[in-house]
């Protein structure tokens, strides 16, 4: 028969692995009958031969002929002509095999996805970012997590960290990337690898020059800070260093986004204390220097519900391990 050995080929481990499951079949062409009962169909059409189908569906005949005649009577037509010497398809049976097999085929596929998607290798994950992370590591993190589940669809949504916050205790997101140095009850965190803070000034300030800038040079000066509303942990962050320092900043300028306040300070409305890391978005007409005698780590965390435990977000926290700080 043209096309059996390429199809028996095929089918060959489907049939080994499968032949004694019972299950019912829910729709159209497998109505009331039984789906052990297409396998011993689709076999028996390839090898047109009762012995061969049953020591390759590994059962004795008996039951395979009982189980084509199940299956005829059910259908209330003949799928083979048979006698003591051949077997063959009848034009019905030819129909019916190429309809068995796109089922098989469903059948075949819905299982490798429910596999997949039990290993975490297959499905969809949510991930909240702030925009000042994607200088920091969590592209490399997305990368590493795509290389090793390619399947899995990551939908990124950038929000600010309160909306993160919010949006993981509803179960909205799989996980976050959060400027806060801790989570509320109910969140679970791991600390980002370290940034530290440094000052960004105009490109044509006169403090610019230099190889750092001390915070009481800075007394004088117009801040751009960031709004406490959006990160009160980027806020209070800033805030602190200046305690330390003894001085007290002037804010002239609150913006929602690190890259924001780095862009108005380049529009020369002022200078700022920001996380190292954003040197890397390239902005013209600014520059950043360290801040003498301090080195002051940011804050940072990656963070997911504690009642999350889908087998993608294991994965997505495995592939990230390498780029988190050790420890809780």
């Amino acid at each position: 028969m043209e096309g059996t050995q390429g199809g028996r080929r095929q089918w060959r481990g489907l049939w080994a692995s499968s032949a004694n499951r019972n299950v019912n079949g829910t729709a159209g062409i497998m109505s009331g009958m039984k789906l052990h009962q297409l396998r011993y169909f689709a076999v028996l059409a390839e090898e047109l031969h009762f012995g061969r189908a049953a020591e390759r569906l590994a059962i004795t005949q008996p039951p395979l002929s009982s189980g084509i005649k199940a299956l005829e009577e059910e259908l209330g037509v003949r799928l083979f002509e048979r006698t003591s010497k051949y077997v063959a398809l009848t034009p019905a049976g030819h129909a019916y095999l190429a309809e068995v097999r796109v089922v098989l085929d469903h059948v075949a596929r819905a299982g490798e996805t429910a596999r997949s998607v039990a290993a975490g290798l297959q499905g969809r994950l949510d991930i909240g970012f702030t925009g000042s992370m994607v200088y920091r590591d969590m592209p490399r993190i997305v990368r590493a997590f795509g290389e090793r589940a390619p399947g899995i669809d990551v939908q990124l949504r950038e929000l600010s960290s309160s909306e993160q916050i919010d949006a993981l205790l509803h179960r909205q997101l799989h996980a976050g990337f959060i400027n806060t140095a801790a989570v509320p009850p109910g969140l679970l965190c791991r600390q980002l690898a370290a940034d530290h803070f440094v000052c960004c000034l105009p490109q044509g300030h006169t403090l610019a020059h230099g190889a750092s800038v001390a915070l009481p040079a800075l007394e004088q000066e117009s801040f751009v800070m960031f709004a406490r509303d959006v990160a009160p942990a980027n806020h209070d962050n800033v805030i602190a260093l200046f305690q330390r320092a003894g001085i007290h900043p002037r804010t002239r300028h609150a913006a929602r986004q690190w890259l924001t306040v780095v862009s108005l300070v380049a529009l020369g409305m002022g200078v700022a204390l920001v996380p190292a890391s954003l040197a890397q978005a390239g902005v013209q007409g600014v520059c950043f220097l360290p801040i003498a005698g301090l080195h002051h780590p940011t804050v940072g965390v990656l963070a997911w519900h504690e009642g999350t435990d889908t087998p993608a977000l294991r994965v997505f926290l495995e592939s990230a391990e390498p780029f988190l700080q050790s420890g809780p």
